[in-house]
């Protein structure tokens, strides 16, 4: 699960993570506390939509007309957005709306802009997703798949970049979740109770020692925390040089093409996701060890569901993986 989160901070272009797991083993915890680990971006001042000042494709339309016209744009550093998408959400302050008081006011259609445009180059978190409403779900997949969000509303017509990193976290006991979004997820992470006794206590210990003195308890780490996001910003700024060589990404697809995987994102996912582990190990070449950590989070949700299968999926991909790759 951890490994999933940073190689999407690593490579935003994975596609998110999707974490199943038990009640209590800590999904929206270990998601929230990402939040500390994120780089800095630069963004366009003042911009709603945190439009790159040098990316075209994450620009909002005013600021893209802005350049266009040769303006100077002032630009600052800010820390990658995490917007949480809660369950009650209505579908005008997840897109964005019309703002009424400017409306009323001053006359003049004006946007309101919502989530999406505040996730927009960042993360956006969506706990016990399978319970999210359907037209949110449609919603989200339509932004998610173009990276833009459109917003028809009384008379008004804007489109605005929604480039975001989705992370769901759910239940399974609490249902299951539509294929075509189970899809758009880049890696499945999948959580079980520690069932080893030392290690649930260790975890309960430091549980009492974060709620004694959560300061001391964060001073603790801190150093690790620091070596871990130096690692994560040069893995960002590396990433570009990391080459994965042909013989790799054939066996890759066989992989996918033998355990019947629908449709190519599998295959793109698994690339990118074994380019981002080799940038994190701080090397520019990807091994077929990399591909065997990374392959069976980007690969067992895509699996045909066969009721008569008693063996998890991830496992069926680890051991086609071994197959081909002997």
């Amino acid at each position: 699960m951890k490994l999933c989160l940073l190689l999407n901070v690593i490579d935003p272009k994975i596609g998110g993570v999707m974490i199943m797991g038990d009640r209590g083993t800590g999904k929206s915890t270990t998601v929230r506390s990402l939040v500390d680990l994120l780089p800095e971006i630069k963004v366009v001042a003042g911009d709603p939509y945190n439009s790159d000042p040098e990316d075209p494709e994450f620009m909002g339309v005013e600021v893209r007309e802005r350049v266009i016209k040769g303006e100077q744009l002032q630009v600052v550093f800010s820390k990658i957005n995490m917007v949480d998408l809660p369950l009650g959400a209505t579908e005008d302050r997840v897109c964005g709306t019309i703002d009424i008081e400017k409306a009323l006011t001053e006359g003049v259609k004006a946007f309101e802009p919502g989530l999406l445009a505040k996730a927009n180059r960042g993360i956006l978190y969506v706990d016990e997703v399978n319970l999210l409403d359907d037209h949110l779900v449609d919603v989200l997949l339509d932004s998610a798949a173009s990276g833009w969000n459109t917003v028809e509303r009384e008379g008004i017509s804007i489109s605005h970049p929604a480039r975001f990193i989705l992370i769901g976290s759910g239940n399974p006991e609490e249902g299951e979740l539509r294929p075509q979004l189970l899809d758009r997820f880049g890696m499945h992470a999948q959580v079980g109770t520690v069932r080893d006794a030392e290690l649930r206590v260790k975890i309960v210990e430091e549980r009492a020692r974060f709620d004694k003195n959560p300061k001391v308890f964060r001073d603790s780490y801190k150093a690790e925390q620091q070596n871990l996001q130096q690692q994560i910003a040069s893995a960002r700024s590396f990433l570009s040089s990391v080459q994965i060589d042909r013989n790799l990404k054939v066996k890759i697809s066989k992989v996918c093409a033998e355990l019947n995987v629908d449709g190519l994102r599998g295959d793109i996912v698994t690339n990118r996701a074994a380019k981002a582990l080799a940038a994190l190990k701080g090397r520019d070449k990807v091994s077929a060890e990399d591909i065997a950590t990374v392959i069976p989070n980007c690969l067992r949700h895509r699996l045909r569901k066969d009721p008569l299968e008693s063996i998890d999926s991830g496992l069926l991909v680890l051991e086609k993986f071994y197959e081909v790759f002997r």
